[in-house]
């Protein structure tokens, strides 16, 4: 199912078991922000990206580093090198996604994102060294930016697509056959809003972080409540702003966000969380946080 009904997609959603695949990733990788600088195709549609004199590319780079330490401790994570002709690159969920066995291509919406999915080196790690096989959507014309506009419950096999100018409705139904999803609830973004990981979070198939304010029509950000509640965590504008929703879930027990998205929670946020049986990790990402993306952005998921 493929749908912009929340009444027929809840219904559905309702009856799935959670045995559609691990709710989260046995391994991640990174890409380090070699050439770190405003990436100015990007910036047309991504209002999160700081100007140009804001770009701190040594303390970006020491954050990279420290980030893919503190997150192996759990789970084991890779970092390929950067490419300084694509300063975008340091957001790999973007142009990268697993399933079991199958890497996914997808297709970025600015050229200057299209170099990422040209890499021979990280295809090959891929198809030479784990045997993954390819599904290749970068070459086709609809734009379909993978885990940045498609957030997954990889329990239930259901998928949330925020409609923007980085992936549109026929993008939409290519990922939900490339991930082999049981249903995916359709819904435009708010004016302004480019990927749906900034505005909404599942958490290992039994939480939500969910910012309304991110959606054109609210009724969407309501129904995905309804289906994680009580375990939902009803976001503001600010913490929005704050990344607070470009956050993931990395095992059973641990949810990771920046140190300014952890900062932005309320008490009460963060006794949802732990009700959940989440604790919270985090880490500083600033400087990285100025090119528009966060936590979440940085973490390509190994399934």
């Amino acid at each position: 199912m493929i749908t912009r009904d929340t009444d027929a997609f809840l219904a559905f959603a309702r009856d799935c078991a959670p045995d559609f695949g691990p709710a989260t990733a046995k391994a991640a990788f990174l890409v380090a922000p070699d050439g770190f600088a405003r990436a100015e195709q990007s910036a047309r549609d991504n209002l999160y990206m700081a100007d140009a004199d804001a770009f701190d590319a040594a303390r970006a780079s020491a954050e990279h580093r420290e980030l893919q330490r503190a997150l192996s401790a759990s789970l084991p994570t890779i970092c390929f090198a950067g490419d300084p002709q694509a300063p975008d690159a340091l957001f790999p969920n973007n142009a990268f996604a697993t399933v079991p066995g199958r890497l996914i291509l997808g297709r970025m919406r600015h050229a200057v994102r299209q170099r990422e999915t040209e890499r021979g080196d990280i295809r090959g790690w891929f198809a030479n060294v784990l045997g993954y096989a390819e599904t290749d959507l970068s070459q086709q014309p609809h734009p379909c930016e993978l885990t940045g506009a498609l957030v997954i419950d990889r329990t239930r096999g259901l998928g949330f697509c925020g409609l923007s100018e980085r992936c549109d409705e026929t993008g939409a139904r290519l990922m939900h056959q490339a991930f082999g999803l049981r249903a995916t609830l359709l819904f435009d973004l708010a004016p302004g809003e480019y990927h749906t990981n900034v505005v909404l979070a599942v958490l290992a198939g039994r939480a939500a972080l969910i910012c309304a304010d991110g959606f054109a029509d609210a009724a969407a950000a309501e129904a995905i409540g309804r289906l994680y509640s009580p375990h939902v965590v009803r976001l503001s504008a600010a913490q929005k702003a704050a990344f607070a929703a470009n956050a993931i879930a990395l095992s059973a027990t641990e949810v990771w966000m920046s140190a300014v998205a952890a900062a932005a929670l309320t008490p009460a946020d963060h006794a949802a969380l732990a009700e959940a049986g989440f604790s919270l990790r985090s880490a500083d990402l600033r400087a990285i946080e100025s090119a528009g993306g966060s936590l979440r952005c940085c973490v390509a998921e190994l399934f």
